[in-house]
């Protein structure tokens, strides 16, 4: 029989201290007195079963949760039988959390702080928080586990050996154009977090910019619904319409062909030119796009002036004749 859930206290002033126990497999475990310091503890992404017992241990065992919001937290404590004081700790409330705690963690508190999925400070509030705790003198204690970002990069089917974290991207679509113009000179697989609201548009944005380069999308990871689709980002565009778009995605994109950051611009007119005596404009900007690694726009441009100029030297070499 399983034990019933004890309940989250979210007031300060509970007349017992909360039992330090929890609850797995339907066993009731005792937890030690976590040491007193700040816990950076991940939690699950979407399956609740992803959690470490070191997390569990440490949740049961501190004296405050600061969490981003209690409601999701409490999801995560009620189902393993943790009794925790659970206190917000968000982007809203940042300033004026963060002087409690510190005054807590001085009075000798074990506080963990959780996002609301995943490992804290990744794309959510904290790091002032860190900062501020490691300048007072206190201790800071990284518990490791779930994390979108490495389980996305992991399944994507990508080179591994060298990623750059870009997390969300600009909302609005010409500070968004000019970031991922910034990205695409990066010699490394690109992660970057979006919006379903916002994932078609990212996808054509890509497309127009970093070219026929392999990317996945990862969608609802570790959850019930969770879909990976892994292509050329070209492909993924144009599909982009059909995509389902509730739910939380990751992207990742694969680096810049081998050649793209030892190319320079008289190296680009030369494969243009070389290509545009026998394709179109679009399959030599597509080619070019592959082996420079430059910005999709960038090429498109120079192919045109060049596709313009070798017209114009044809119309006057007829008007010799």
């Amino acid at each position: 029989m399983r034990p019933k859930p004890a309940s989250t206290n979210t007031s300060d002033s509970p007349l017992v201290a909360p039992a330090r126990i929890f609850s797995l497999g339907g066993h009731v475990m005792n937890a030690p007195k976590a040491v007193p310091g700040l816990h950076l503890v991940a939690t699950p992404i979407g399956n609740l079963g992803d959690i470490t017992i070191r997390a569990l241990e440490t949740l049961a065992g501190v004296d405050i949760i600061a969490c981003e919001d209690t409601r999701m937290t409490r999801r995560l404590t009620e189902r393993y039988g943790i009794s925790a004081l659970l206190k917000p700790y968000h982007e809203h409330n940042a300033a004026q959390a963060r002087p409690v705690i510190l005054q807590k963690l001085a009075q000798g508190a074990s506080i963990a702080l959780v996002s609301d999925a995943g490992t804290p400070l990744i794309s959510d509030p904290g790091f002032k928080l860190v900062r501020e705790v490691c300048a007072a003198g206190h201790q800071v204690i990284a518990l490791p586990g779930p994390s979108s970002v490495l389980a996305a990069l992991c399944v994507a089917a990508l080179p591994t050996d060298r990623f750059f974290f870009e997390g969300f991207l600009p909302s609005r679509s010409t500070a968004r154009r000019a970031r991922l113009t910034e990205l695409s000179r990066i010699d490394a697989t690109l992660v970057m977090f979006e919006s379903g609201n916002r994932v078609q548009d990212t996808l054509a944005d890509l497309a127009d910019i970093m070219g026929t380069r392999d990317a996945a999308i990862c969608r609802e990871m570790t959850k019930l619904h969770e879909e990976i689709l892994r292509a050329p980002i070209a492909e993924l565009a144009t599909a982009a319409a059909t995509l389902e778009t509730r739910g939380e995605f990751v992207l990742v994109i694969g680096p810049p062909a081998a050649r793209a950051q030892a190319m320079t611009g008289d190296e680009l007119d030369d494969l243009l030119r070389n290509r545009l005596q026998r394709d179109s404009v679009k399959d030599a900007v597509a080619h070019a796009v592959e082996l420079s690694g430059r910005p999709r726009r960038e090429i498109y441009a120079r192919a045109l002036e060049l596709a313009k100029g070798t017209h114009q030297q044809a119309t006057d070499d007829d008007g010799e004749d």
